[in-house]
């Protein structure tokens, strides 16, 4: 692959948290890059230390380029609706886009943008770059090294599979997962939790993890009924010692 320019982007899935769970492949992509691109959500995130971390252990001469995160409009009055939350997330990516355009017309050379587990995930990333190429006013060849997700490392955690034999899974957010229910789904797997929906949901059996591959783990599984509470109370420690909860869960009807 040729750059264009003498820039190249490269989009790394860097597991969940844990050192151990980068790929061969993401360690040499990260040793092969001039710097690494990564979102600051605060002057404090502790993601980004995260990063660091995975870095020093696997890439530690990689410079890292923090690039400050575009607000996005959170408000019940523009996401209360199902178009209103569309157009905010499109308003995001179009502002974080321009963000990361600015870093590329300032940087030759080959970047690497290090995504939290793997990029086809419920992650943007993808259609972020798509965005700053359409703007037209950088060019750089691009690919994509997957990652270890946090559904599969849910799943091992627990020693399960995700879904039972010959039935299909499906994949949604947590605001999206009444719809799913209501659809007739037996088998769900929810992604992107604010806060845990699962009223009605008594009778399902759950299997729950925050902050996987990190030293703030923590695992819940059992009848909803019966594990809630244990799994709202795992959910507050994990982000009193965090500093932040990425948590993913199993639902399964009983």
């Amino acid at each position: 692959m040729t750059p264009v320019d003498g820039r190249r982007v490269r989009l790394v899935g860097i597991g969940a948290g844990h050192p151990d769970q980068l790929t061969v492949e993401a360690v040499k992509a990260l040793n092969a890059a001039d710097y690494a691109i990564v979102a600051q959500k605060s002057e404090d995130d502790p993601l980004v230390g995260l990063r660091r971390e995975l870095l020093a252990r696997h890439a530690p001469d990689l410079e890292v380029v923090p690039v400050r995160d575009p607000a996005r409009n959170r408000s019940v009055e523009a996401t209360g609706t199902r178009a209103g939350y569309e157009a905010a997330v499109t308003d995001w990516h179009e502002a974080r886009a321009g963000a990361y355009e600015q870093v590329l017309l300032e940087r030759p050379g080959e970047a690497v943008f290090l995504v939290w587990g793997d990029p086809a995930f419920y992650d943007s990333t993808v259609r972020i770059v798509e965005r700053v190429l359409a703007r037209g006013a950088v060019t750089f060849e691009w690919d994509v090294v997957p990652g270890i997700s946090a559904l599969q490392l849910l799943a091992a955690r627990h020693r399960i599979v995700l879904h039972e034999v010959g039935q299909p899974i499906v994949v949604t957010t947590g605001r999206r997962l009444r719809e799913a229910v209501d659809s007739g789904a037996d088998n769900v797997l929810v992604m992107l939790n604010r806060a845990l929906e699962l009223d009605g949901l008594q009778d399902w059996h759950i299997w729950w993890g925050a902050d996987l591959g990190t030293v703030s783990e923590r695992l819940v599984s059992g009848p909803v009924g019966e594990v809630r509470e244990a799994v709202e109370r795992a959910r507050a420690e994990v982000k009193a010692e965090a500093g932040w909860v990425m948590d993913v869960f199993l639902l399964r009807r009983r």
